[in-house]
């Protein structure tokens, strides 16, 4: 369950700092291996945490046309919040990524992904979301997309582009749920909650900030 109303006044207090805690995006090389890929609208299914946050940077990067948040690596029976906020659901809470290959490669996707959008050295939780339902995964759809993720944290592990391991995991996209409408485009919709202002807002600042050619102001929402 999300700390976000038990500590709404510690937030509240702290969302002057946000500008400060954008100062620590981590600065990655881009994939050695990303080669072209096919044409036509592909799609990229990844979990980091909370999805409010994934879904709002991802929706801001160029070439992306839809993120939607959602559930992935569990049933369709239990692919709703009240059941995969229990943690028991084999679910990640997830975005569903739809982009142009012409325009942003699945490589810098990646580069956005294990960059600002979350921190894949944080084992089965994100900030202050803990539990294996917020846990890093890339859900892959195909050889290519295992194959390219695989060399990406191997690079980035063997230029130790992070102070701890990368527990990224790899499963296979069976399925991906979208999540209910209310968690739709809610870092838009709701950008001056605290949760959203403390550990979500710095990561659309560390977009603009660390991937200017890729960032836009107008944000691609779901409806």
């Amino acid at each position: 369950m999300r700390l976000a109303a038990f500590l709404i006044a510690v937030l509240t207090i702290l969302a002057p700092l946000r500008a400060g805690a954008a100062e620590h995006a981590v600065v990655l090389p881009a994939p050695i291996y990303d080669p072209p890929s096919v044409n036509g609208e592909q799609k990229l299914v990844v979990a980091g945490g909370c999805f409010w946050g994934v879904q709002g940077v991802f929706q801001r990067v160029k070439g992306v046309s839809r993120a939607v948040s959602g559930y992935a690596g569990g049933a369709k029976e239990t692919a709703h919040y009240d059941r995969v906020s229990q943690g028991d659901t084999s679910h990640a809470e997830s975005v569903e990524i739809t982009y142009d290959p012409k325009t942003v490669s699945l490589g810098e996707l990646l580069r956005v992904y294990f960059s600002v959008a979350h921190d894949p050295t944080q084992l089965n939780r994100q900030g202050p979301d803990a539990g294996a339902q917020y846990r890093s995964a890339i859900f892959v759809a195909n050889a290519e997309q295992e194959k390219l993720a695989r060399n990406y944290i191997a690079q980035l592990s063997s230029q130790q582009a992070f102070s701890a391991p990368i527990v990224t995991t790899l499963e296979p996209l069976r399925a991906f749920y979208p999540a209910e409408a209310y968690h739709q485009d809610y870092l838009v919709r709701h950008p001056a909650q605290p949760y959203i202002v403390y550990n979500d807002l710095p990561k659309i600042d560390n977009l603009k900030r660390l991937f200017p050619s890729l960032y836009r102001e107008s944000p691609a929402l779901t409806n």
